[in-house]
């Protein structure tokens, strides 16, 4: 079976031990985290873990079930690219030396839709959001002008479709919650 590019969404306690157990899961399986973030999610109380694996169909959907049995985990949701609108940001510390020579900051604004958030006389730093694909091109860009330090977040997404974890919860509330999710969250 072919690997492809899965979004892994998941809705859990704030609870510390959770990420080990659930990075755990997949070494067992042996799938790499590609990126990964961690945030308040839109209902108070609940965290939420965005991860980007590169699997097959059949073990991601594995993984995921394994992983909303983990006693914190409230919901799991897996999504393929096109059924997430996504972003990562970067930002870049250039010699200012070689950004200044040519057209190299006028491309960089233009044509990259890039930020400059600092400048000294020894470097400048750029913010880039956008795709991986787009901070990759970028970071090539640069790489000529002295690229001093590079880092990159891990995607952040939201789903295309509008039900999601705001209605499992009220639909977990109306069948009846389980015991070991907290009742501050249904309100």
């Amino acid at each position: 079976m072919i690997k492809q590019e899965y979004t892994i969404s998941l809705f859990t306690e704030d609870h510390i031990g959770i990420l080990s157990r659930i990075t755990l899961i997949l070494t067992r399986r042996q799938i790499n985290i590609e990126s990964i973030t961690a945030s308040e999610s839109a209902v108070s109380g609940i965290q939420m873990l965005t991860m980007v694996v590169r699997t097959t169909p059949e073990m991601v959907n594995k993984v995921a079930r394994q992983i909303e049995k983990l006693v914190d985990v409230i919901k799991v949701f897996v999504h393929t690219s096109t059924e997430i609108i996504s972003q990562e940001i970067a930002l870049y510390k250039v010699s200012t030396k070689g950004l200044m020579s040519g057209s190299m900051i006028d491309n960089l604004v233009r044509k990259y839709h890039a930020r400059i958030l600092e400048v000294t006389p020894e470097y400048i730093v750029v913010e880039k959001s956008g795709s991986k694909n787009e901070i990759t091109d970028l970071l090539a860009f640069l790489e000529p002008c002295g690229v001093l330090q590079f880092t990159r977040s891990g995607r952040i997404a939201v789903t295309r479709q509008v039900k999601e974890l705001n209605a499992y919860l009220k639909e977990m509330d109306e069948i009846g919650r389980p015991s070991h999710e907290p009742s501050e969250i249904y309100n």
